[in-house]
């Protein structure tokens, strides 16, 4: 034969089925004439199309590697006219399941949109109402989000006669070749607008500046997002808005830190009111709400007699709402013991007579480690 099959496929003589089909598609993108505007590209397609035909075939490629005429009637079974040709392997490459798909709809869903808000530790605790300005796509007023000016509509596209896609053939030794493409006028709407609208331009939506009241449930924290229902984009050709998600940004407070629902702040005290005991009107965080309800905000801190510096003191029910349930958590106070640095003779004399009735004058030092050993360490780990 004139033709080496194997060297217009580019494999070997004992490649296998799947090495066959390989090289067959890579060549075949590169050489269809759909694709490939050389003056020998549809040649060359035709060639390793042939041969891609003999030598997929087990009978065919038997006849051809004996010397055989595989295209003959008495030779390859039928040739081309009789058998014909599988191009599944081909189009999928080259046009997937987009054939036929039939015209689109110009109206389609809208993207959709993310914004970070700003809140403070009391708004994000109990909840507010924000007024915040959007910056998206709307539908398009003077069109009412159909693209075409008053008086006018979208025609059929005389291209594709409303199909939304063209049908391509292309002649072979193997018969026609049918394919099919979004049509290049409409680009597969199956319409056009001879007249689009103005203010959108065919768009069907315009880009707007809008503000929108948005409601803060009480308990969000860092990072929760909020969605708004087709408060996103509008889509082209009017389409259905997507959604809007507000990501919630917590301000730090200057007092009060949050781990989940609780509330976390530091006091200092005098060694005296450590020692004794005494009561303290702690702030709330309610007192940060331009209406907190009367008695809430402040709270009674009982500081027992005895307290240490790096105690932690809990007052039930002060800390953040549950978003998802009912209560809230609580307040934990860690106090400060400060020891004076400054004491007239008077103040001396009275704390060194209260180291000689505590027999305090030379105490013995307690030197803790942090040093833990086997036993200590598993012991740790059961607890």
């Amino acid at each position: 034969m004139a033709q080496d099959f194997y060297a217009t496929l580019g494999v070997g003589r004992d490649a296998g089925a799947d090495e066959i089909k390989k090289a067959y598609r890579k060549l075949a993108r590169q050489l269809h004439p759909d694709v490939n505007d050389a003056a020998d590209a549809s040649d060359r397609f035709k060639d390793v199309t042939i041969a891609y035909e003999v030598l997929s075939d087990p009978q065919k490629r038997s006849t051809y590697d004996r010397g055989g005429d595989p295209l003959s009637n008495n030779g390859g079974g039928g040739g081309f006219g009789n058998q014909g040709f599988n191009f599944d392997d081909i189009m999928d490459a080259f046009f997937g399941q987009n054939a036929g798909r039939g015209p689109r709809s110009r109206s389609q869903r809208g993207q959709d949109a993310l914004l970070r808000l700003d809140v403070d530790l009391a708004e994000a605790a109990f909840g507010a109402t924000h007024e915040i300005k959007v910056d998206t796509a709307v539908a398009c007023t003077t069109c009412e989000g159909s693209g075409a000016a008053n008086g006018s509509e979208p025609v059929t596209c005389r291209t594709c006669h409303g199909h939304g896609d063209v049908q391509h053939v292309q002649r072979s030794l193997l018969g026609d070749i049918r394919t099919s493409r979004p049509c290049p006028t409409c680009h597969g709407f199956g319409s056009v607008i001879p007249d689009p609208c103005p203010e959108c331009a065919g768009e069907g939506r315009v880009r707007s500046r809008r503000t929108i009241s948005v409601t803060i449930p009480a308990g969000v924290d860092q990072g929760t997002r909020i969605q708004l229902t087709g408060e996103g984009e509008v889509g082209p050709g009017g389409g259905p808005a997507g959604d809007l998600y507000l990501e919630i940004n917590v301000a730090r407070h200057p007092v009060f830190q949050r781990k989940g629902d609780q509330l976390f702040c530091q006091i200092t005290l005098p060694m005296t009111a450590a020692a004794l005991g005494t009561h303290l009107d702690l702030p709330t965080l309610e007192a940060d709400l331009p209406e907190p309800e009367e008695g809430t905000t402040q709270v009674e801190l009982d500081v027992t007699p005895g307290t240490q510096s790096g105690d932690t003191l809990t007052i039930k029910g002060f800390g953040v709402p549950r978003l998802r349930g009912p209560g809230r958590g609580d307040l934990k106070v860690q106090v400060v013991v400060e020891t004076p640095g400054r004491l007239d003779e008077e103040q001396r004399s009275l704390l060194e007579q209260l180291a000689k009735l505590r027999e305090e004058e030379r105490p013995e030092a307690l030197i803790a480690s942090n040093h833990k050993g086997v036993f200590g360490k598993l012991k740790d780990a059961f607890k």
